[in-house]
């Protein structure tokens, strides 16, 4: 993957808020090159991607589209490390970033004021377009004798950020198994987090939500046998029914050193953008992604289709995004 710099999120809101003020023909002309049409309104000259932490999947999936962005449209990009998706909302509707990977459940809990948004809708931000499935992963050690759902019961758990994806996939797991955070000594971490913590053996399973392999999890599988809990596929079909958002999914055998595949469920990973963000910018960024897929060295580009770009979405597509799926899926 190219290398691309990564900045730090307290950067994110005064490289979000530069904008080019002309909209003579020089802006004219780029936008018209660039694929969309020229609507009197000019291309930002910064855009920041808010990602994730560093030990999970849309920080590096984000340095390398960030990169393609600046290639393809020749807006300076930057991916940023944050506190993932319930946080880059957030961030998005204050205006500390212009694009960010979020979750489909959180992005819809979002938009209705619902679970870590209760209360506060969220209805500045729309979608680009899916990109992959984020698997829900109950990861623990060979060491710790973890096998099932029930087999948590007492124990300590790393559940991700209050409010966070992590937390609520959790949380939803955990009623389908007829237990609830109270039946577990939850812990608050992030990737990095569990890892270290499972490794010294200060925890003993962690929830992590995201797509596989996850860098976390690769780490401590160089110095731990790795176990996936699997989830039954009674339970998947319960969870699927009460939260539509779901879907089936499976840890491939191979990775992280499994020797077998593990079912489980998943949500999608999304691409959001500030509504503010004109349908030209959007329509040239969603293009410049999407084409381009090949440049992205990561696993789960292989996921990341025109095709399927609006599968799972239950919140507005942005004008630009819809308008260049429109073109390439007629």
């Amino acid at each position: 993957m190219v290398n691309k710099k990564f900045g730090l999120f307290a950067g994110i809101a005064l490289a979000g808020s530069v904008f080019l003020a002309g909209c003579g023909d020089d802006s004219a002309d780029t936008d018209t090159e660039n694929g969309g049409e020229s609507g009197g309104s000019s291309d930002p000259e910064f855009i920041s991607i808010l990602t994730g932490g560093t030990t999970g999947t849309y920080y590096p999936l984000g340095g390398a589209m960030a990169q393609i962005i600046e290639d393809e449209t020749g807006i300076d990009t930057t991916a940023e490390v944050s506190q993932a998706s319930a946080a880059n909302m957030t961030s998005l509707k204050d205006g500390t970033g212009e694009i960010a990977f979020v979750q489909t459940d959180t992005a819809f809990y979002a938009s209705e004021g619902t679970n870590m948004f209760d209360g506060e809708v969220i209805d500045s931000v729309s979608a680009i377009g899916a990109l992959y499935p984020e698997t829900i992963q109950l990861v623990t050690t060979a060491d710790s004798g973890i096998a099932s759902f029930e087999d948590l019961a007492g124990k300590s758990v790393s559940v991700g950020a209050p409010g966070s994806g992590t937390y609520i996939n959790a949380e939803q797991l955990l009623e389908i198994h007829g237990m609830t955070m109270d039946d577990i000594d939850a812990q608050n971490l992030d990737f990095g987090e569990s890892q270290e913590s499972l490794q010294s053996g200060q925890i003993d399973a962690a929830f992590i939500t995201a797509g596989t392999p996850t860098g976390a999890v690769e780490s401590l599988s160089a110095t731990a046998d790795v176990v996936i809990v699997p989830v039954a596929e009674d339970k998947a079909n319960e969870l699927i029914e009460k939260y539509p958002y779901y879907a089936h999914d499976t840890v491939p055998s191979g990775v992280y050193g499994l020797t077998e595949e593990v079912p489980t469920v998943s949500v999608l990973a999304m691409l959001v953008a500030q509504n503010d963000l004109s349908e030209d910018t959007v329509y040239n960024i969603t293009k410049a992604i999407y084409e381009n897929t090949d440049k992205i060295q990561h696993a789960k580009a292989e996921f990341i289709k025109s095709e399927t770009a609006l599968e799972g979405i239950g919140i507005d597509i942005h004008p630009g995004a819809q308008k260049y799926f429109d073109e390439v899926n007629q």
